[in-house]
């Protein structure tokens, strides 16, 4: 046996013993679908594949075996990301378990880097063997890496489960893992617990009340502005009154510009964040201290996803498709559930019986993530011309 099969023989082993529930994850996976219908045959996939490979790499995964894949991707020996906090969608165990599973080395540079910081390095170190091989960027960016010319295309073996409105058809960028906002907050110093955007108005929260960077420069802040637009009568086509919002918001005193981060939320200085779910959750697990709870606003669910892409001119190549081939599989897949974001395959995932009981378990209700709305690049593009428009003057920069 291979050591990546033993690795993965062992990976299942574990998420068998923790059990399953196919009632909870035929719920969730409705919730998940946005609609769509997908159909996946990974076996099938696999069989279909052809072991002859040319002298480049392929634009598919069902051109190549996945022993030849892992064999020109260890002539190559490494992989080069960016911008992957450990502490974000697991993406600490994520390089861990790829790392121990095909014996590469991997550089994560920028771990705190933003979308623009990768596409950025793209450019700026082609030609570099210390270029990014592999990106994971928003939407908005993705489609601007694509046009700019910056991805090479490729379609994983599991390309036909991962939703349409989650990918580009020609294969240059596809959705990874999506989350919806959430309100965090420190039930030790929050009194009562906040449920939707209205409760947060209340006066106990005088001076507690924080978001994850400011929506002038941060994907998450602008999704916490959307979020806030739809509670309080916008849409995905006017943000305005979300704007509003957290004008009124500061003016109660409530909502303080200290953005947050794992520092504040654990020494206490941010009690309560808007936030992506699965930073949040995660917080619960992180900081026993502060006792994090999360939920969703249950007046305005806003989510949004993040796409994996490969460099087109990737100093490993071999390696950077290895890498999605790996982050696609129903065990990379459910490596991002396990730091709580919901994983692109996740209807199929469902659909197969693949997930246990025991990770839905920690998530908030389904039927929350069952009103769940994604705004599209036009209108991603509109609400960020509104806030950088209207946020200083009623905010602040």
């Amino acid at each position: 046996m291979r050591d990546y099969e033993a690795q993965e023989q062992e990976f299942w082993a574990r998420l068998t013993e923790q059990g399953m529930s196919r009632s909870q994850m035929l719920r969730r996976s409705a919730t998940a679908a946005f609609g769509l219908t997908v159909i996946s045959s990974p076996a099938a996939a696999l069989a279909a594949r052809s072991s002859n490979r040319t002298s480049t790499p392929p634009a598919s995964g069902d051109d190549i075996s996945m022993s030849e894949l892992i064999s020109e991707a260890r002539k190559e020996g490494r992989i080069n990301t960016i911008a992957l906090p450990p502490d974000w969608a697991n993406y600490g165990e994520i390089i861990s378990t790829f790392k121990q599973k095909y014996g590469l080395s991997l550089t994560d540079a920028n771990p705190d880097g933003s979308s623009a910081d990768e596409n950025t390095a793209i450019t700026s170190l082609k030609g570099s063997s210390r270029a990014p091989d592999v990106v994971d960027v928003g939407p908005a960016f993705a489609i601007q890496g694509a046009q700019q010319g910056l991805y090479a295309p490729y379609k994983v073996t599991t390309w036909s489960s991962i939703p349409a409105n989650m990918k580009d058809a020609k294969g240059h960028w596809w959705g990874d893992y999506w989350g919806a906002i959430s309100i965090g907050y420190n039930s030790k110093l929050v009194n009562p617990a906040p449920t939707s955007f209205a409760d947060l108005m209340n006066s106990a929260y005088k001076g507690q009340v924080a978001m994850n960077g400011s929506p002038l420069t941060s994907g998450s802040a602008v999704a916490g502005v959307f979020a806030a637009a739809l509670a309080n009568g916008g849409s995905l086509d006017n943000v305005a009154p979300g704007v509003q919002f957290f004008g009124k918001l500061k003016s109660s005193g409530n909502f303080i510009t200290v953005q947050s981060t794992p520092q504040t939320v654990a020494s206490g200085q941010t009690p309560i964040s808007i936030d992506w779910d699965y930073l949040n959750l995660a917080y619960g697990k992180e900081y026993p201290a502060a006792d994090w709870k999360t939920v969703i606003p249950k007046d305005g669910v806003y989510g949004a996803f993040y796409a994996q892409a490969i460099n087109a001119n990737a100093p490993n190549p071999w390696a950077a498709r290895l890498w999605e081939e790996f982050l696609y599989s129903d065990q990379g897949q459910l490596l991002f559930l396990g730091g709580y974001s919901h994983p692109a395959r996740f209807p199929d995932l469902s659909k197969r019986n693949k997930i246990p009981a025991s990770m839905l378990a920690v998530l908030p209700p389904a039927s929350l993530y069952a009103k769940v709305k994604f705004a599209s690049d036009a209108q991603q593009t509109a609400a960020k011309a509104k806030i950088a428009g209207d946020w200083p003057s009623i905010i602040g920069a």
